[in-house]
Parts: C-alpha cells; sequence; structure tokens
C-alpha cells in the first residue's frame, strides 16, 4: 500500500505538523483542533532505505498494510547505489 509523509500548516493558528498515513488525507490540527487541513506537501514512504550498520535495507510497505506501514524487507545491498538500483529496475 502506498504510504506517506504529511507536511500541513494549520489555517488558524499556523503551526506546523506531520502525520504519517496510506493516502494524502486532510487531518486535524493537534495544535488547535482546526479542521480539514489538506498537507501542502507529501513524501511517499512505500518503499525506502534504512542504513544497518555497513548495509542498506530496502523495505515495501505492503498492500495489507492499514494503520502504519508494516514495512517488508525486500533486500540488503552493500552500498545505498545498489539499493536505488534495486528500486529503480523493480519500478
Amino acid at each position: 500500500m502506498a504510504w506517506f509523509l504529511n507536511f500541513y500548516k494549520c489555517a488558524r493558528c499556523r503551526r506546523r505538523w506531520t502525520d504519517e498515513w496510506s493516502c494524502m488525507c486532510d487531518d486535524e490540527c493537534p495544535h488547535c483542533g482546526f479542521r480539514d487541513m489538506t498537507p501542502y506537501e507529501s513524501e511517499e514512504l512505500t518503499t525506502i532505505i534504512e542504513e544497518e550498520g555497513k548495509e542498506f535495507v530496502v523495505l515495501w510497505s505492503p498492500e495489507t498494510a492499514e494503520h502504519n506501514p508494516d514495512y517488508r524487507e525486500l533486500g540488503r545491498f552493500p552500498s545505498r547505489e545498489n539499493a536505488l538500483e534495486f528500486i529503480g529496475a523493480d519500478g
């Protein structure tokens, strides 16, 4: 399932916050409660690369994910470049 980090700015109190979810959905301001704030930016996190020691691990959020990304490991690589090549070949 697609996974996103959404960036918001409240129209009422002007404070900013982020929230991760399976879509680019509207949210309620955690500071003042103003509702239906649309993200001004979203970063796609369906497939990510994390560094673990000397390896770079490609993780993917499966279709079964609902309230959290439930990442699954797709592969381990000796460099970030190798991991990026794997992701590019996959898409």
